[in-house]
């Protein structure tokens, strides 16, 4: 009976980073406000309500806090029970997708439980694929270093993973995932040079192979390199998100003026919200922003550093990892630094950083 007593006071005592909850609060913070800002004239638009998309913002954020401190207390432990689980519920998910879910802009990703409840599978299984590598790879850590039996055996459980994002398609999904899951194995042993050659032998033609089996990713290419080649159709986004940026100067127009959310750019609050970020607050507010994105990474790293085991490494650098893969890659394609990919960014895109999606 003690023991089970102690097994439960370590479930609810656990340390807390307070550095990084003041992070994501922060991030969360200022989210909140650019979806204020950014929505208010396609939500007027679509709604007559300028609130609309800032209220179903305001009521994840509270749940997503709500949830944090309740999960902060669950010993990470807990989840390794059932890594074997996650693979296997990752593929439901996901095939689920294909048979009831409904095809929205040419892309099949959504389960509309009702009218008014929806869920985004693919954003649980990024979590559920961070908690089945940690768990695997402390399984077969003493193989990890050799190419078949360490790579190659590990990496194939990825393969259906993918296959099934891409028959939706959901190529943002499938690249922030091979991103968490290379990182995951390089940080538990596995060779880079492995993933180097790995990735020429394979990645290479299959990434010629989606390109013919989709030409539009081609043109994606092709308008990142000159978007003005066709600035009034394949280039617009890029090009007024460039106009946005420049637009705001060192310290910006002002926190809710900008012109570029006046239905310039599509949809300002989803994937391109840091444009009218740098136009509203300019490079001092961009700077910010970013340096509040590096501190999570810091203490998500110096978590991983400092954890008493393997899985619980492994877990704090996947989840670290989500973060950062998406934020980097959203601000590459906002600043035509790379070819446009739905990318969101987390904390502030509207609706993305939820698996589920309430309409109020």
């Amino acid at each position: 009976m003690a023991k089970k007593e102690r097994n439960f006071s370590r479930f609810l005592n656990n340390p807390i980073d307070f550095t990084l909850v003041i992070t994501i609060l922060l991030l969360l913070g200022i989210g909140l406000v650019m979806i204020l800002s950014a929505s208010s004239p396609s939500a007027l638009s679509e709604s007559g309500n300028s609130y609309a998309y800032f209220s179903k913002q305001l009521i994840f954020a509270v749940l997503g806090i709500i949830a944090m401190s309740i999960i902060s207390k669950i010993d990470y432990r807990f989840y390794q029970k059932f890594y074997k689980h996650s693979w296997w519920l990752s593929i439901i998910l996901l095939g689920a997708v294909l048979v009831i879910g409904d095809t929205r802009n040419g892309a099949k990703r959504w389960i509309f439980v009702t009218e008014t409840l929806s869920i985004q599978p693919s954003e649980i299984v990024k979590f559920l694929m961070i908690v089945f590598y940690a768990g695997v790879l402390v399984k077969n850590r003493d193989t990890l270093s050799l190419y078949g039996k360490g790579l190659i055996k590990n990496i194939a459980f990825l393969a259906p993973i993918i296959g099934l994002l891409l028959l939706q398609p959901h190529l943002s999904a499938s690249i922030v995932i091979i991103g968490i899951v290379c990182i995951i194995m390089i940080v538990a042993g596995c060779k880079f040079k492995h993933f180097l050659l790995t990735g020429l032998g394979l990645g290479l033609p299959g990434l010629a192979v989606l390109i013919a089996i989709e030409p539009y990713r081609l043109q994606r290419f092709l308008t990142f390199l000159n978007p003005w080649a066709d600035a009034t159709n394949t280039g617009w986004q890029v090009i007024q998100s460039l106009y946005a940026i420049g637009s705001g100067g060192l310290f910006g127009v002002g926190l809710g003026d900008s012109k570029q959310k006046y239905l310039y750019i599509p949809e300002p609050h989803n994937d391109f919200i840091f444009s009218i970020l740098a136009e509203e607050i300019g490079f001092v507010g961009c700077t910010i922003v970013l340096i509040l994105f590096a501190v999570f990474i810091w203490r998500g790293v110096l978590i991983a550093m400092k954890a008493p085991d393997m899985f619980g490494s492994l877990v704090a650098i996947g989840i670290t990892s989500l973060v950062a893969i998406q934020a980097i890659i959203n601000v590459a394609v906002v600043t035509s630094s790379m070819p446009v990919t739905g990318m969101p960014l987390p904390f502030f895109s509207y609706r993305r950083y939820s698996a589920l999606y309430i309409t109020v």
